[in-house]
């Protein structure tokens, strides 16, 4: 008599058993129930009639245990379909060579075409293919998903490396002495209202945040310029979030705003700072109103401003990019900007694993673009250009 306890102990062998042992033991059970014992183990188990027959063929023949390692003899197991169809790898090859792309020189593809579309073409042709193995195959000859990356940078410019390696010197030895060594930048603007913010976030099923179709900034209640500080020493920064344009003058009174804050606290007794900037932008090298800013922000501070700015092609080097910029698009990801209160919040609430820790202030002052300064304005700068590029490393003294 077969018990429920003996089905359940069955069960529990089988599922430790490789595929031949999982045969003999069936088959061996369906012999020893007698009649009907094919059909029990068949509907036990789930295996199919001919898989416990040949179990007991196996058992009958005296067959021979497998090589140890092996789960079926040589040439044993479904024949793969590119055996059965020499022909199918040639006609994927043609169907790839119009919609292929990628680098000549590497062994990795991708192709614009889905494995759906690729796998009705085949089976048009005749072959008994699913998606699937569509997807293997094309793993086989070199293709993979793949999304667009960011890494051309146009061409380097011949002093890159060295303008990487004095920048460096510079940090260095400011952090050496213990004064402040800021990143800084400007990130995009971001739209402010219910629109779509890429990404996505926790909500409960069903019930998606609903936003606007458009895009358009009429729709808009503003924008909102960022322009951030960030102090690699505290990994620690904050960012000025502005209400109007991202002008030079915008960009120094957010360094301003940095220092009256958070910096002449942490280094009460520097009389200098050194701004690790982008070559472009509101505080690009060629920016006079730039120069003209920083050369206020000395005066009334008695700051010796010393800027560096990172050659061209090279922005996403810039501190500020991958250690606090980043992590706040991270922390608002499928969130819609709806004000600029929001934008705040989700700014302060933004932390990392190492600590990160941000603080952000509303600006709500007019900056005007289009101001121009004179030669003569230029002149009565307090502006020494260092030995080694002169046109990406200076230094602002206070002019009192």
């Amino acid at each position: 008599m077969v018990t429920e306890t003996d089905d359940s102990m069955l069960l529990r062998v089988l599922g430790s058993l490789n595929e031949a042992q999982k045969r003999w033991l069936l088959g061996r059970e369906a012999l020893r129930r007698g009649r009907g014992g094919i059909r029990d183990m068949c509907t036990l188990t789930g295996i199919s009639k001919p898989t416990v027959i040949k179990g007991i063929r196996e058992l009958e023949s005296g067959t021979e245990l497998l090589e140890e390692g092996r789960v079926r003899r040589p040439g044993g197991g479904r024949k793969k379909i590119t055996d059965i169809h020499p022909a199918l790898t040639k006609d994927l090859h043609g169907l790839l060579e119009a919609t292929t792309a990628g680098d000549p020189m590497r062994l990795l593809k991708w192709t614009s075409k889905s494995t759906y579309k690729i796998r009705d073409y085949l089976q048009g042709r005749g072959y008994e293919i699913s998606e699937d193995t569509v997807c293997r195959l094309l793993k086989e000859i070199g293709y993979s998903l793949q999304g667009n990356v960011k890494t051309k940078e146009g061409r380097n410019h011949p002093d890159r490396d060295a303008q990487f390696r004095y920048l460096h010197e510079q940090a260095k030895a400011f952090i050496g002495s213990g004064d402040p060594v800021l990143s800084v930048d400007a990130k995009k603007k971001e739209k402010i209202g219910d629109f779509k913010n890429s990404g996505v976030k926790w909500r409960k099923t069903g019930e998606p945040r609903e936003v606007n179709v458009y895009d358009f900034l009429a729709l808009a209640e503003g924008q909102a310029a960022l322009y951030g500080a960030y102090d690699p020493q505290r990994n620690a920064g904050m960012v000025n979030v502005g209400m109007s344009h991202d002008t030079a003058a915008f960009a120094v009174e957010s360094i301003r705003r940095w220092w009256r804050h958070v910096g002449r606290h942490h280094y009460s007794s520097s009389r200098r700072l050194l701004l690790c900037a982008d070559g472009g932008g509101s505080n690009g090298s060629r920016n006079r109103l730039w120069k003209w800013a920083v050369q206020e922000f000395a005066d009334t501070t008695g700051l010796s401003i010393t800027i560096c700015h990172y050659p061209p092609g090279a922005s996403k080097w810039n501190a500020i990019e991958h250690r606090m910029f980043s992590f706040i698009s991270i922390n608002w990801r499928g969130e819609p900007l709806v004000s600029y209160e929001t934008v705040i919040q989700l700014i302060n609430a933004t932390t990392t694993k190492t600590g990160l820790k941000l603080k952000a202030i509303l600006d709500k002052h007019i900056y005007p673009t289009g101001i121009k300064v004179s030669d003569e304005e230029m002149k009565k700068l307090s502006v020494k250009g260092h030995d080694t590029f002169p046109h990406w490393n200076y230094t602002i003294k206070p002019r009192r």
